[in-house]
């Protein structure tokens, strides 16, 4: 979904800068975005360390001049009951999940309300509302960021917008990952996508398609708010 949205940004005439940890990865997409003209760089690091956060906005600053926006993408899953996750899995899910996002944040606000129509999308779950077998500190994590997309809109507000999208069942290697929690992952992914009413998995581009739009004037008047992207899961109940 990270991917994704940088891309469909660039193409939109954004300038980039790409974080993440695998720095094969990352300059792969920088490279794709300037094959195609765009304007992007690649950072990396940890997003659950405060100093790299640091580095990104500065970074940014360094060599774009202004930071206009940003959006917040990495996540983890830390499977496993209340009971059996270990202390160090709630811990690094805590910290990849939601305490990169307040890092990120604390240090980039200052500079995206300088322009006076800044931005700020963060990447949650339709798993802050909804509970699935086993992923206790992944729901947990995900509800925090919705409350805290709120509480930011509150504090910040007209000069920075900041709004939570919340995925479904999206065709990444993170479902996957979070079918391993059920005794079939394959047949779990499926019953995924017809669980929804759209009867199919997301897809990054559906994500990156509303990123893009909370992004821009026409949601001008949108704030503080949740938008699930789920193919109609959380309408059925």
């Amino acid at each position: 979904m990270g991917r994704e949205i940088a891309i469909r940004f660039a193409a939109e005439g954004a300038s980039v800068v790409l974080s993440g940890r695998n720095q094969d990865r990352g300059e792969e997409v920088a490279n794709e975005i300037q094959s195609h003209n765009g304007n992007s760089l690649f950072l990396a690091g940890d997003v659950s360390e405060p100093e790299y956060n640091k580095q990104l906005v500065s970074t940014t600053i360094e060599h774009f001049g202004k930071l206009n926006g940003i959006v917040t993408n990495a996540g983890t899953l830390g499977l496993g009951s209340v009971t059996e996750l270990s202390l160090e899995d709630w811990d690094q899910t805590f910290k990849t999940n939601i305490n990169a996002v307040f890092y990120l944040l604390k240090y980039a606000i200052p500079e995206i309300v300088k322009n006076e129509d800044g931005i700020a999308i963060v990447n949650a779950s339709i798993a802050a509302f909804k509970s699935f077998p086993n992923h206790p500190a992944y729901c947990a994590s995900k509800a925090g960021l919705v409350a805290l997309v709120r509480q930011v809109a509150v504090d910040y507000g007209p000069k920075l917008r900041i709004n939570s999208i919340c995925p479904g069942p999206v065709d990444t290697p993170m479902i996957w990952d979070s079918a391993k929690a059920f005794p079939d992952p394959k047949q779990a992914v499926n019953q995924a996508a017809d669980a929804t009413l759209m009867k199919r998995l997301g897809t990054p581009k559906d994500v990156a398609d509303l990123a893009l739009f909370l992004a821009t004037e026409s949601s001008g008047w949108i704030t503080g708010s949740s938008f699930n992207i789920d193919g109609g899961i959380m309408a059925r109940g």
